[in-house]
């Protein structure tokens, strides 16, 4: 080996395992950020349309937390159509709706089609959650389509499927849950007007709204208790 190539392999920096568990946490971190905002904000767009559906959500937080104490990370095992309603949001509206590009390592033959290496693929996640032929009614927001014992949650690839899916999408889960949960159980909530929020999409790689949600709260008794 060429001298020069040798000292340039020789001041390469090296890298220990727990700069590697730091890199990652940090890029779950960012990569959660934006991601977990937006999927907040169509949560509460679909709510406030389908005030029924809020009312559920509401009522089984009273019912599994009550009013003496703030919902915890802990609490949302027990919260099972607060994570429907979570899981309907991420199935409509993922934040991420052509997921992460990946690329083939070999040549391979998938489905008949032969891809060649490095073939770069990209999952539209948006057109098989609202496939008709996956999902009864894909287009309406009804999370009580996962609370009949099938497998609908098994067809939800909003983080990605398999060796390569999303490593944050337990933190993302729990995160958007507990936020969620925290903000039915604390407020009361309506729309500015009569009209029904704005539901169309934005540009941009997690899908943002096309405008920016806005709505009314009124806090709860559990506030006053605890600003008190």
């Amino acid at each position: 080996m060429p001298d020069h190539l040798l000292a340039l392999q020789e001041s390469e920096p090296e890298y220990y395992p727990d700069q590697i568990i730091k890199g990652l946490v940090l890029v779950m971190l960012l990569a959660g950020t934006d991601t977990s905002a937006v999927t907040l904000e169509w949560a509460m767009s679909n709510l406030l349309n389908h005030p029924d559906i809020l009312v559920k959500a509401r009522e089984e937080l009273d019912k599994q937390i009550g009013q003496e104490r703030m919902v915890d990370e802990l609490d949302i095992s027990s919260l099972p159509y607060l994570q429907n309603i979570i899981s309907e949001t991420l199935r409509l509206y993922p934040a991420a709706p052509l997921l992460v590009p990946h690329a083939s390592s070999e040549d391979c033959v998938v489905g008949g089609y032969h891809l060649p290496r490095d073939t770069l693929l990209l999952v539209n996640a948006w057109a098989i959650h609202r496939d008709p032929n996956l999902w009864e009614d894909p287009t309406s927001f009804r999370p009580e389509r996962y609370g009949k014992g099938g497998n609908e949650s098994c067809k939800l690839i909003a983080f990605g499927l398999g060796r390569r899916s999303c490593p944050g999408a337990g933190l993302a889960q729990r995160v958007v849950g507990f936020t969620l949960g925290t903000l039915i159980q604390c407020f009361e909530w309506e729309r500015v007007s009569e009209e029904a929020v704005d539901m169309n999409e934005g540009k941009g790689m997690t899908m943002p709204k096309e405008k920016p949600l806005e709505a009314i709260c009124i806090s709860r008794p559990i506030v006053k208790k605890f600003v008190s």
